[in-house]
């Protein structure tokens, strides 16, 4: 048994083991910032000040806690991130809890990435507020990239303008997963390539602590544009493409909700592109040009669409609207379309159809306010009395989240075909190509 002096002696030296472990608030600069990333434990935050960083950002090992991440974020104006030749910009290895708010990342035309994770894990990564450009010079750059497995990341209200891609999550043989993560409220606009790539997965690697429930990737409120910039020929590339989950193991039930979504433009390829299991609602899909892609394409890549959902879309294209490879009684496939307000020339090819809306491409001005206007001007909102229908059944898609949400994220009642859920004046948003501002 400890004597009361003991026992006082035991706690002052507790109090002062927990204020040295306590977290801090770290003030640093561009000559100064790299010694102190080292030396970073759960629940500090650097603070970077404006100025032009130099040489780059390697957090290696560096790992925060659940409720306690280690942030680096800038503050007070531009913290810029310049690229170096030879060398990826920023770089998160084998680490984890990591948080990278309002930094700018400046490519310079170099031949290097924005933000790369490698090493043997990178997990509850979070990107905030981030602007990234000048990484055009090719369509192999990527402005945010994931060479590791990778899991629970929030990828969130970030501009990447002009990559040559701008996310590509996953590896092109389909190793390095990427699953559980939420990309939202982003904007991503005139790459070269895709402007999101999420890779096929083969079977998950072993690695202690990896989850093995059935997760959810959530992509919602983004703005895809490839209005300019794109790749023409056998390069050209969707907007967004979503590869397959794992065909047996950890991740096979794991599933894409893909909702509240602005896909604007794309000359050469399709807006959408997915296979696996998708869950598909509530976006708007809108292009001025006629060509061979459709600009919603489930269809098979590296395996085939699977349990496949696609509801309550507003799709605008002069060619093909929504096209599901392979149709219905496919193997085990199992695509249901319903709720969508399609104008194409051929408006729906494919899938189990039900309750849609579909017209001509030119009859789209006798239902929207103003769908061939420029950006800016464009509306898809319903003109009065137009999209109504009889109420659709919504607890068919009770499983998925917001589902009772339309694209304004106001309250859905079944009546309306398409992304929105009422008619008139818009009293969201306007579209732009420009960061969706929250819906709620």
């Amino acid at each position: 048994m400890f004597s009361p002096a003991c026992r006082f002696s035991a706690v002052a030296a507790l109090a002062f083991w927990s204020a040295s472990l306590s977290a801090e608030v770290i003030h640093a600069a561009p000559d100064n910032y790299r010694q102190m990333i080292s030396r970073l434990k759960p629940g500090d935050t650097v603070l970077l000040a404006p100025g032009v960083y130099r040489q780059g950002l390697w957090i290696d090992g560096q790992n925060g806690r659940p409720g306690k991440p280690i942030t680096l974020e800038g503050v007070g104006g531009r913290t810029v991130f310049a690229a170096r030749p030879g060398n990826d910009t920023i770089v998160i290895q084998d680490s984890s809890y990591i948080t990278l708010r309002k930094l700018e990342i400046d490519g310079r035309g170099l031949m290097v990435n924005g933000v790369r994770a490698s090493g043997r894990f990178a997990h509850h990564i979070v990107l905030e507020d981030l602007l990234i450009h000048n990484l055009g010079r090719h369509q192999q750059l990527v402005g945010i990239s994931t060479k590791c497995p990778a899991w629970d990341w929030e990828i969130r209200r970030n501009t990447v303008i002009g990559a040559g891609t701008g996310l590509y999550l996953g590896n092109s043989d389909g190793h390095q997963p990427f699953w559980g993560g939420v990309i939202e409220h982003n904007l991503i606009a005139n790459t070269i390539g895709y402007n999101l790539q999420i890779k096929h997965q083969k079977p998950r690697p072993r690695i202690p602590g990896i989850p093995l429930e059935p997760r959810a990737t959530v992509i919602r409120h983004n703005v895809f544009s490839k209005a300019a910039g794109g790749s023409t020929g056998p390069d050209a590339r969707p907007n967004v493409l979503v590869g397959h989950w794992p065909l047996r193991g950890p991740g096979e039930s794991d599933v894409y909700l893909i909702y509240g979504n602005f896909f604007f433009e794309n000359p050469n390829e399709a807006l959408f592109q997915g296979e696996g299991r998708i869950a598909l609602y509530s976006n708007l899909f809108y292009s001025s040009h006629g060509n061979e892609f459709p600009a919603v394409a489930i269809q098979p890549h590296n395996d085939i669409p699977r349990k496949v959902r696609v509801f309550f879309n507003t799709v605008l294209h002069p060619g093909t609207g929504i096209r599901v490879l392979p149709k219905e009684g496919a193997g085990e496939s199992d695509q249901r379309i319903a709720g969508n307000a399609v104008f194409a020339k051929d408006p729906i090819l494919g899938g189990i159809q039900a309750d849609n809306l579909t017209a001509a491409y030119a009859a789209a001005r006798d239902y929207l306010r103003s769908p061939f206007e420029t950006i800016g001007r464009l509306s898809l909102f319903p003109k009065p009395g137009r999209l109504e229908r009889d109420r659709l059944d919504q607890h068919r898609f009770s499983e998925f989240p917001d589902l009772d949400l339309d694209f304004n994220g106001r309250q859905r009642d079944g009546r309306f075909r398409g992304a929105y859920s009422g008619a008139g004046s818009n009293p969201g948003w306007r579209l732009a190509v420009e960061l969706k501002p929250r819906v709620r």
